[in-house]
């Protein structure tokens, strides 16, 4: 034979909640640890915590006569709570969709800008151009570099108007990646993937 199961912590508090609303009466601890044992079958041990939590979810009202506690809940008063629990859900419910329609509205508006335009790629297709010219006129010195002082000296006054250059530009996209962040709310790295930007891009040194 099965032993019988014990109630749950709602169980009992719902239970509890008939004690008073049957008998419209206020009671003692020491009188519902009699009561509801034996008409609610709720162990007198618990008596307490489960009051106390009916208390501290204002199902259940309280007051300090003299030196005893006394206890009372009236059906107009659990529906009163109720009520209340009810307006906060719907609030709840309502600030809850609102916030779902802001999140999409500016998910929207993040997605402007990162459509692919004609001025992005003639951007980075500058950039990259400027970036391999960098690269040759680094290999070009590097050749020259024992030669005529007059063709080095050239050499590097064209490599200073190139990086000049690089540099310029490179200025003009952190501006525009910092404006892009300020603007949507975009991160970093979210910027760099989106245009294309290498991870390692920086001025030239």
């Amino acid at each position: 034979m099965s032993k019988r199961k014990g109630l749950s912590f709602e169980e009992k508090q719902s239970r509890m909640m008939e004690i008073f609303f049957e008998t419209k009466d206020v009671f003692q601890l020491k009188d519902l640890e009699k009561i509801a044992p034996k008409e609610k079958g709720i162990t007198s041990v618990s008596v307490k915590e489960v009051l106390q939590s009916l208390v501290d979810d204002a199902m259940v009202d309280t007051d300090r006569i003299g030196t005893s506690n006394y206890f009372w809940a009236f059906p107009s008063k659990g529906l009163h709570v109720r009520n209340q629990k009810l307006e906060k859900l719907k609030r709840q419910l309502f600030e809850g969709t609102e916030r779902k329609q802001s999140l999409h509205l500016c998910i929207e508006k993040a997605k402007v800008g990162r459509q692919n335009t004609e001025n992005r790629e003639a951007l980075s297709k500058e950039l990259e151009e400027l970036q391999q010219e960098r690269n040759q006129l680094k290999v070009e010195l590097e050749k020259y570099k024992e030669c005529d002082p007059e063709v080095v000296e050239e050499i590097r006054q064209l490599n200073k108007i190139a990086k000049v250059a690089a540099n310029r530009w490179t200025d003009n996209i952190f501006t525009i990646k910092s404006w892009a962040k300020k603007k949507f709310g975009f991160q970093q790295n979210q910027i760099d993937k989106t245009f294309g930007i290498p991870e390692d891009f920086d001025y030239v040194d």
